[in-house]
């Protein structure tokens, strides 16, 4: 019998054939119990096409299989996922949204660390609920971003080849260990986890796995590793072992050979709120927020946006941003919490995702559905529903002008796109959004 699974999670087969293999793989059976499905969403999975072990195929399945009731897509400078994610998840019976992640540049926070551990007022953003036919317009925007970013990285890799020579790995060869190793020739995104792996893989077949590994890395390159990921590392059967190297060479290793990019990669946040709002999509701000004792223990103690928030709230307005995407595990109640006021305030979408990008995150979100985020379960629907409702007509997109909606409060119109989402056909999602559009426009739905 196939192996319907490895072929779906299998990035060396076209999108055509993962697709294929999750159609007959659900002929077999093999389903996930559909009454067992409960009200958890994410937004913000990442897939082969920017830095993740999954297919899109395999991201929405694995959702699917924890039990998601939607899904959403966000690569690094990169929208190449999204038709497959989109039909998998239509394929599933599961809600599905695409966008992309960019980094921009605030010019009146130039000298501030927003949400960005590497950079000075450079900022992470997020372009969702891209409707279907403005994905070829997105390719087309994200394509010089993406050769910026790869120029880079080159530069980086050689820098990183003078330290690998020095300790006595073998060098990297860009072609054949970055750019062959990821989607960049089918439009996914390089990324500094790009880089980082191709080094680990290096490091790994000097020393192998375990502990010569470990003592390696402290002889040949000064890096002590803490004692949890020592732990991880010593157990050459860890099958997150790749991803657990990765996590040491950010902290230890990037930081030496790290470029900062310029405005030819990281564009003005004009024109991207620009952009967005050209393709009826929605503008986001990614929220990170001061990290003292981090929930999720992603983060090192550090100051991001919370002592100059207001400040900042105000210049994301000013920048023609629709929404504040923020990751409910990341943060403490009382963070979110001001978040959430301030978004109120200023009249911005909340948006939830935790972002998935190695093997060993779980895709369940339990947090979603605490009281105090349980609105975000709305909001992705409402989000669903957008873009679906705007790959009819853009004049559908919850923040387009000519909108039958627009004279509604933005808190009533998401309730009203909410109760959309929920009542599309997930199937055959499409269909069911024209006939919603029709309705609309007769007034009943209003």
């Amino acid at each position: 019998m196939m192996d319907y699974l490895s072929v779906i999670n299998d990035q060396n087969k076209s999108s055509e054939e993962r697709l294929e293999s999750l159609r007959n793989w659900r002929k077999t059976g093999n389903n996930n119990d559909l009454s067992k499905k409960n009200s958890e969403v994410n937004n913000h999975i990442h897939t082969i096409y920017s830095f993740s072990p999954y297919t899109p195929t395999m991201a929405a399945l694995q959702a699917f299989n924890c039990g998601l009731c939607a899904a959403g897509s966000v690569d690094h400078d990169s929208i190449a996922a999204a038709p497959e994610l989109l039909e998998t998840c239509a394929i599933l019976g599961i809600g599905g949204c695409v966008g992309f992640e960019v980094r921009v540049s605030f010019k009146n926070f130039k000298d501030r660390k927003m949400n960005n551990p590497d950079s000075r007022g450079l900022v992470y953003m997020t372009v969702q609920g891209i409707p279907k036919p403005a994905i070829s317009k997105a390719e087309d925007f994200l394509k010089p971003i993406r050769e910026q970013r790869l120029k880079r990285t080159k530069a980086m890799t050689v820098s990183a080849n003078v330290l690998l020579k020095e300790a006595g790995f073998e060098e990297i060869d860009f072609e054949n260990d970055i750019i062959n190793q990821s989607k960049y020739l089918e439009g996914g995104g390089i990324t500094e986890r790009h880089l980082l792996a191709a080094a680990a893989r290096k490091i790994i077949k000097k020393f192998g796995k375990g502990k010569q590994l470990i003592e390696g890395l402290n002889a040949k390159m000064g890096i002590t590793i803490q004692p949890k990921l020592a732990a991880l590392l010593s157990d050459s059967e860890n099958p997150h072992y790749l991803y657990d190297l990765l996590g040491v060479l950010k902290t230890e290793f990037l930081p030496g050979i790290f470029i900062q990019p310029d405005e030819n990669e990281c564009l003005p946040a004009t024109d991207v709120t620009a952009f967005a709002d050209s393709i009826g999509a929605i503008p986001a701000y990614a929220y990170l927020g001061d990290v003292g004792e981090s929930p999720t223990g992603d983060k090192k103690t550090e100051k991001f946006e919370d002592d100059f928030i207001e400040e900042l709230f105000n210049e994301i307005s000013s920048l023609n941003y629709k929404a504040i995407t923020y990751m409910p595990p990341r943060n403490t109640i009382e963070q979110l919490q001001n978040v959430q006021r301030l978004c109120r305030e200023f009249n911005f979408m909340e948006i939830s995702g935790v972002d998935i990008n190695n093997s060993r995150q779980s895709f369940n979100n339990p947090e979603v559905m605490k009281d105090e985020f349980r609105h975000l379960l709305d909001t992705t629907w409402a989000l669903i529903a957008h873009e679906r409702l705007a790959s009819i007509d853009k004049c559908f997109g919850l923040f387009s002008k000519g909108n039958p909606l627009e004279s509604l409060e933005l808190k009533e119109r998401l309730i009203a796109y909410a109760t959309f989402g929920k009542i599309l056909n997930l199937h055959s999602p499409d269909e069911s959004a024209y006939e919603i559009t029709r309705e609309i426009q007769k007034g009943r739905l209003v």
